[in-house]
């Protein structure tokens, strides 16, 4: 048996950790300082990195624009492509360009309590000028808007006005002693038919190396009626848990067959989405230091093949009076005195911020008819103050509580399931408790019966926000009938009943 002895234990230990450090030194860039290894990680979500922590809102505005993508179909295209594209469109009331233009708002800033006030050196004259301090910002949502003359398919009209929405962070390191910055991009929102709820979502996953995300963000474009989709990898095609991976169900997706007036099913198919081609892609205004704009150079040229839209400010929607049609268009999308400065106080309501917009409060009411009894049923999360999607399948799972009957003594609890909050069409599951109260025959006495339930059913919905029943909106704008069959009894199926529900809410 060879017996090492203590020291040479040593020296082998010395001699390994001097070779990974000499490894370690020889992979590294000559004159480059050791970053963490989150730096390479998310090296793929950075919009801009650099020292100067000052810059003005119309270059931020830059930095982090995206692409927007077109379908080769698009009737304001008019069969145009690459540099002869001239959508989206300057508003009617301003300066008329030949060549898109994108109207941006960085809508609201986060910083702390002590920051705050130096967070933004508004310049009132032209707030694109106003000047941004990184260095006392923790992050900020900026907004792009695009605007249309005109909309064709289902619900036409003149004047159409979509958004984008991105969460931006504010990355602050040391390199020696001297603190850079790094803008990382938490999530995009691309709206879609003005209901929040159809919003495609994608939000970065901080624990994956999101090698796939191509930066300059792609969004594309739906043919005729243009709202907003996220294309996280840039491949042209929609890929719902992929390009959309919070609300998946309820997410609207690439449906360009609705410029056809034809919705043809209520959840998104493949077929309804046309692939993209790369001269229909409209880029945006990289500055020259942009850590992306060599990616879309050729020969030092940027975009050689596309059309550069121009960046502008959002203006408020009193500039379109007298048109109203287009001032209340733009209202939806124009966030007054921007940019606002949230304060936070701790990383827990930073978190707080960013998780904010993936949770919609939810509550349905209805009128209830089971039979021969009435009452009211009504929904909401399952866990009171937060909804929970179904895993693996998507959907949600919720309570819903109803009373009936005379004095509304009939009392029932069930969870209900439905693949969707949204869609106009979908089915549903419940299962739970009732307490059903009666009045024994021939006395003046009240009896009980406890029993499991079961229901399934159908539930149709829609948007009433652009229809003449626009009113109701003021109580919600989904408003729906449900169609379903009841049963008491766990075992046995020997007690069914019809139910109906009339009334307003996602469920």
């Amino acid at each position: 048996m060879t017996i090492i002895s203590k020291s040479h234990y040593t020296l082998l230990l010395v001699i390994l950790i001097g070779l990974m450090m000499i490894g370690h030194v020889l992979a590294m860039d000559e004159g480059e300082e050791e970053k963490p290894l989150e730096e390479y990680h998310l090296r793929f979500i950075v919009f801009w990195e650099g020292t100067n922590p000052i810059m003005t809102l119309e270059d931020l505005a830059a930095y982090c624009a995206p692409i927007f993508w077109f379908s080769p179909d698009e009737p304001e295209l008019q069969n145009k492509k690459g540099k002869d594209i001239r959508i989206p469109a300057a508003f009617p009331f301003e300066e008329q360009v030949d060549a898109p233009v994108v109207y941006y708002q960085v809508r609201e800033i986060v910083s702390t309590e002590e920051k705050s006030a130096k967070a933004i050196e508004r310049n009132n004259e032209d707030i694109g000028q106003s000047k941004i301090d990184l260095s006392n910002c923790i992050s900020f949502n900026i907004d792009y808007n695009h605007y249309y003359k005109f909309e064709v398919g289902l619900g036409k009209h003149n004047h159409d006005t979509e958004q984008a929405q991105f969460k931006v962070f504010v990355h602050q390191y040391m390199i020696g002693n001297v603190t850079n910055y790094q803008l990382y991009l938490l999530q995009t929102t691309a709206k879609a038919h003005a209901l929040a709820w159809y919003d495609n979502i994608y939000k970065v996953n901080m624990e994956s190396y999101n090698h796939e995300l191509h930066l300059p963000f792609h969004i594309m474009v739906e043919e005729g009626k243009h709202a907003s989709i996220s294309d996280m990898n840039g491949d042209g095609y929609y890929t719902p848990g992929y390009d959309v991976n919070v609300r998946t169900n309820d997410a609207w997706g690439l449906r360009d067959v609705i410029r056809t007036g034809d919705l043809f099913s209520s959840k998104f198919e493949a077929w309804m989405a046309k692939v993209r081609r790369p001269e229909h892609k409209v880029m945006p205004p990289l500055p020259e230091d942009s850590p992306h704009r060599d990616k879309l150079s050729r020969d030092g040229v940027y975009a050689p093949e596309n059309a550069v839209y121009q960046l502008r400010p959002m203006p408020a929607p009193e500039h379109a009076q007298p048109d109203e049609v287009l001032a209340n268009d733009m209202s939806g999308y124009h966030s007054p005195n921007w940019p606002l400065v949230q304060e936070i106080s701790s990383v827990g309501k930073f978190f707080d911020w960013w998780e904010g917009e993936n949770f919609i409060k939810s509550l349905g009411i209805a009128l209830r008819g089971d039979t021969d009894k009435w009452g009211i049923a009504i929904t909401f999360p399952l866990l009171l103050v937060k909804n929970v999607e179904a895993p693996l399948i998507g959907g949600w799972l919720v309570n819903r509580i109803y009373l009936q009957d005379k004095g509304w003594r009939d009392f029932g609890w069930t969870i209900l399931y439905t693949p969707s909050a949204s869609r106009f069409f979908d089915p549903y599951f419940s299962f739970g408790w009732e307490r059903d109260r009666y009045t024994i025959e021939g006395t003046d006495e009240i009896g009980k019966r406890d029993d499991f339930v079961f229901e399934t059913g159908i539930k149709l919905r829609g948007n009433v926000k652009y229809s003449p029943l626009k009113f109701l909106t003021v109580l919600a704008d989904l408003w729906g009938v449900r169609l379903g069959i009841k049963n008491r009894g766990f075992m046995d199926i020997n007690e069914l009943g019809y139910v109906i529900e009339i009334g307003a809410g996602v469920w």
